[in-house]
This record gives structure tokens, C-alpha cells and sequence, in this order.
């Protein structure tokens, strides 16, 4: 029997590398980094779902950058890379496996960025259709329901720390694909971390 009937990923981190657009939009590499991990920590205190635009831009306010920052983000969101292993890896899980994403953005956000991964998902869900964000086990329960499986049957490939505890108090086991070396949450240790998927597909198959 499978391990897992789907895999759901963490779009924005897991799939795409948002960190190089938001470093590019915000002009270096320790600006951009400054505002993203304060609009991940913003986000993920959140809760019930406000427009994604005025978290970016309180991020950008609260580490003192310029206003029209955000904007530009969202005019250059088509710019949005997958990690190169990306879409190989989710098509390879596609011929087993149902796949999808939970993504913390509005819905035509989530749309567009899903489709830089040039393959097809069997579910998109976005903070903004799930009415609350991530950790919130809101979206990741829609997702798994939207699929029609137990959430145990569900595995979640996290791209940030936030969704190690999310993903799991929703009932999901968490691969966490650590790209970008983050700090972990000891109290909630994924199943297996890498600083790639090119793995993933065997873990799925493996035991």
C-alpha cells in the first residue's frame, strides 16, 4: 500500500523560489530577506484571511522600506522561478500520487504562481478561499477534502518553519524542504528534512 494517496506542497518556498524575486524587488539580498521572514512571521500570526497586499506592505513598513516595494512585487509576481528539481519531482509524484498546494496568498496570486510550476495540480488552495492563513489548519484540511482523503493519507512538503506545526496540527505528516537553511521547530520535527526534492519521490516509495 502507498505511503500517502497525495502530497500537497507549500508553494511560495517548496515549489518557487520566492526568496531571489523579493531580494531582486527589494534591492539586495539582506533587505529582502529582512522583509520577507518579517512578513512570514506577520502572516503566520494572522489568522482569519485580510488581503495578502497589506501584509506585504506592512512588512515593508515595519522594517522601514520603501512603499511602493510591495507594489512592484505584485507587477513582477510572473517572475516567480520554480527550484529547477521543481517540476520534474511533481510530475514524477503525479503518475502515483495526487498533488496540490496550500499557498498563503490571494486567489489570483495562488493561481499564477502555481502555474510557474508548468505542471498541473489537482488542487490549489489559497488563504484567501480557505479564509484564514496557514498555520491555521483551515486550508490544509480544505486541501485534503478537496482531494477527498483522511488527512493521514495526506503528506505535506512544508518550505518555512510556520508550516512544520501547521501542517501537523492539522493531521498531515511535514517533509520539510529546508532550501535555504532556515531554524528549525523542535517541537515539531518533520518526517524527513532536504535542502532539495530531488529525494522526494523516493521517500514516497521507500518502506
Amino acid at each position: 500500500m502507498p505511503r500517502y494517496d497525495a502530497v500537497l506542497f507549500d508553494l511560495l518556498s517548496a515549489l518557487l523560489d520566492s526568496w531571489s524575486l523579493w531580494d531582486d524587488v527589494a534591492g539586495d539580498e539582506a533587505t529582502g530577506r529582512r522583509w520577507r521572514h518579517r512578513y512570514l512571521a506577520i502572516t503566520y500570526a494572522t489568522g482569519a484571511y485580510v488581503p495578502y497586499e497589506d501584509l506585504v506592505a506592512r512588512a515593508a513598513a515595519d522594517e522601514g522600506l520603501d512603499p511602493g516595494l510591495p507594489g512592484e512585487l505584485v507587477r513582477r509576481w510572473d517572475e516567480l522561478a520554480p527550484w529547477p528539481e521543481a517540476p520534474g519531482v511533481v510530475a514524477a509524484l503525479a503518475e502515483h500520487a495526487r498533488v496540490g498546494v496550500v499557498t498563503n496568498c490571494s486567489v489570483p496570486l495562488g493561481r499564477r504562481a502555481a502555474a510557474r510550476v508548468g505542471v498541473p495540480f489537482d488542487v490549489v488552495v489559497t488563504a484567501e478561499e480557505a479564509g484564514a492563513y496557514k498555520p491555521r489548519p483551515t486550508a490544509y484540511l480544505r486541501a485534503a477534502d478537496e482531494l477527498g482523503l483522511a488527512p493521514d493519507r495526506v503528506l505535506f512538503v512544508a518550505g518555512s518553519r510556520y508550516d512544520l506545526a501547521g501542517a501537523a496540527g492539522a493531521g498531515l505528516d511535514v517533509w520539510w524542504h529546508n532550501r535555504v537553511g532556515l531554524d528549525g521547530d523542535p517541537d515539531h520535527p518533520p518526517v524527513a528534512e532536504h535542502p532539495t526534492l530531488d529525494v522526494l519521490p523516493g521517500f514516497l516509495t521507500s518502506g
